[in-house]
Formats: structure tokens, sequence, C-alpha cells
């Protein structure tokens, strides 16, 4: 890969981000007194992660999916902490260096005070990093491991909006802005790309000037949409950009050496069937839900109930439709999958 072809999160000057592995403790302790963030809902716009918290955490995100379908079942959702510190040459920033899963497991995994296992490892963990380390925990991450659709899964939901707003009361004022990370494992293994969004939640009094504003600045006048793609709470958070660090010598083996001369490989060998596998499984029990919800209340229905016919069937009915759309989808993408393939035959004249 050329480096005018780099992503342009990876086009950050080397020097600057070289910079972020080193910490001027007087800078930072400065900038957690004066804590502007606690006169600006929108101070933070960006986040960067470095290379070792990007990948434990999407190895973490990764292991809840295998889990879950090892099982026989869904993917599971797991949670972690995030350890850095503001930015102090771009205090706009947020740098993440480190990353460290919780022994949370399930379906909308949130941090409960009255949860004794996870604050004891929460507290056992913090101390031992205070007497090694000079950052903090700074964040927290966790994974939406929905089956794929339209828009991401990368969004904050009622318990995560609470969560997150917690966590800003008990640290912002001390010079310690948190942070949220939503992981889209599915989607990151169909892009082959981590699907990973950064959200900092609004204070209560706070509301936007601007109507039907979306996290992101987006203005969207449907709340379908709105709901979709953001939640029930889409306008009591807004997004940061995510952005990526590595040092000189990680450039240059990572970028300049491996994607260069071998990762491009990946895209001509590799087609992502596991990942169509467990959507085919999950569309089909819907699909056939839908099917036994829609005969059921067909079979129901009798002429001489007048108008109330239609208003029973109209649940069945969207839930039909949108089943049936995401059976399309998923069969459109797999007959793109499918040319690809032959394409590759087509080219090296062997079957791959």
């Amino acid at each position: 890969m050329e480096p005018e072809k780099l992503p342009a999160e990876m086009k950050e000057e080397t020097s600057q981000q070289d910079a972020r592995f080193h910490l001027d403790e007087a800078a930072l302790e400065t900038l957690r007194t004066e804590a502007p963030w606690m006169k600006n809902p929108k101070y933070f716009q960006s986040v960067t992660l470095s290379p070792s918290a990007i990948i434990k955490i999407m190895m973490h995100c990764q292991s809840g999916v295998d889990k879950g379908i090892q099982k026989g079942g869904n993917p599971i959702e797991v949670m972690g902490l995030l350890m850095g510190r503001p930015d102090t040459q771009h205090p706009n920033t947020l740098i993440i260096t480190d990353a460290f899963p919780l022994p949370i497991e399930g379906f909308e995994t949130r941090v409960v005070a009255d949860d004794e296992h996870v604050v004891n490892h929460m507290i056992s963990l913090g101390e031992s990093l205070e007497a090694t380390r000079k950052e903090k925990f700074m964040g927290w991450y966790h994974s939406h491991p929905f089956d794929l659709s339209e828009h991401s899964h990368c969004f904050l939901s009622q318990t995560d909006l609470t969560t997150q707003l917690q966590w800003q009361r008990a640290e912002d004022p001390h010079g310690n802005p948190f942070v949220a990370l939503v992981v889209d494992p599915l989607r990151s293994m169909h892009t082959e790309y981590p699907e990973i969004k950064a959200f900092r939640a609004y204070p209560p009094e706070y509301n936007s000037p601007v109507a039907n504003e979306c996290p992101n600045g987006s203005i969207e006048t449907s709340d379908q949409i709105r709901l979709e793609k953001w939640g029930s709470c889409w306008n009591r958070y807004y997004e940061l950009k995510v952005e990526y660090y590595m040092s000189t010598v990680s450039r240059k083996v990572i970028v300049d050496g491996l994607t260069q001369d071998s990762l491009w490989m990946r895209s001509l060998v590799r087609a992502p069937t596991s990942l169509w596998m467990s959507q085919m499984k999950s569309v089909t029990n819907d699909f056939v839900h839908a099917a036994n919800s829609k005969m059921v209340g067909t079979a129901s229905s009798r002429p001489a109930l007048g108008n109330r016919s239609s208003a029973a069937h109209s649940e069945p009915s969207q839930e039909w439709n949108k089943v049936v759309t995401q059976v399309n989808d998923l069969a459109l993408e797999q007959l793109a999958q499918e040319t690809l393939q032959e394409s590759k035959n087509m080219v090296f004249g062997v079957g791959l």
C-alpha cells in the first residue's frame, strides 16, 4: 500500500504520533485542573487509539461473537475499560493507550454498582495499574453484535447512555473526561475494517440548538431513520471522530511491510463464509417466526370483523415486510460474493 493511499486517519505527521507515546505530566496536570470540557458539552471532537488498544478491543468483541455462536445461540455482548488521557498538544482529542476486558457478558451490558464481582475486579485492576502507570481509566467499550443491516449498530441505547452519564458525572469534574466506544463486530468482519464509534453524553440540562440534529451532526427529519441509526436517545449524546496512531517503527513494519507485500492477497483468497452462515441462520429464524405470525393472523381474520381486521394485521405485516427485506438483502449479498468468486476463477483459472 502506497503512503498516499493510506486511510486518512493514518496520514497524521509521524512526529505528532510519536509524541503521543510520551507523557508530559506537567501539561497534563494543568489541563486536568482547568477542565475546559466542563464548560463545553461538545468540547472533545475526536479520540485516537493505539495499536495495542484496538487489537485488544477487537479480539475481545470477536470472542463474544464466537462464544455465542459456539453455544448455538446469538453472539454475546462484551465490555471492557479504556486507559488513556486527554491530549495536551491537541486538547480536543482523547488518547486511548490500552484496553482491559471486564468479566461481563450477555445482553445490554452495563456496569452495575451491586455487581460485587465486577466491582472487585475493577478495584483490583485499578490499584495494580495505578502503581505502574501514570494514566487512568478514562472510558469504556462494549459490543453490539447484532445482525448486519443497512445501518451500523454503533449507537448508545438507554442503558448505555445511563452508564456513560454516570461515568461522566463521577470522573469529568475531577479532570478525567470519560468516553464510550461501541463496536459492531459483525460489520467489522464483513468490511474487514474496525467498525468503532466513540460517544459522549450531553448533560441533562443541555439541549441542542439545532432541531433534529443526530449524534454525528447531520440533520435527519425522519423519526424512523433516527431511531434505526441512533436509538431512542439519539438527541442525548454526540459522536467523536475515531482515529488511530502508531509509532514510526510500527508504521514501517505494519504499513510499509506487511500491508504492501502480503495483506493484499487476503481479498483474493478469502470469502466471509462463516459470517454469511451466521447471518443466514438468524434471518431464517426471523423468517419462520414472521411467516407463522402472518399465517396465524390470516387464519384468525374474518370478514365480519370489519375494520378490526386491518388493525390486527398491521403488526404481523410490518414484521413480515421487514424480514422479507432482510432476506432480499442477504440474497443480493450472497449473489455478489458468488460473482466475485467466479471472477477470481476466470482471472486465475482455478477455483478459490
